[in-house]
């Protein structure tokens, strides 16, 4: 389920090229704060990912709602257990 969100979360993510030509940056619409930035396209695709799984594990051991993404609730196992 984890995996499935990341994915999903990564196919909404969107680039620009920063101006003078000093990379990319990127950032997925709808989760504050996930962004990612790198000299090459694929760097700046790490870079995000990896401040989104950042984001995931911390909004998670915080008690943050973490927003459905593509059908894909990832706060429906946790409020199964809390009811």
């Amino acid at each position: 389920m984890l995996t499935a969100y990341i994915q999903a979360a990564m196919r909404h993510a969107t680039y620009e090229i920063l101006e003078e030509n000093e990379g990319f940056y990127g950032e997925i619409p709808g989760l504050q704060g996930v962004l990612g930035s790198a000299p090459t396209l694929e760097a700046c695709r790490e870079d995000l990912q990896e401040a989104l799984e950042g984001w995931l594990l911390l909004g998670l051991r915080l008690g943050h709602t973490i927003p459905p993404i593509d059908g894909i609730d990832l706060m429906a196992p946790l409020q199964q257990e809390a009811a």
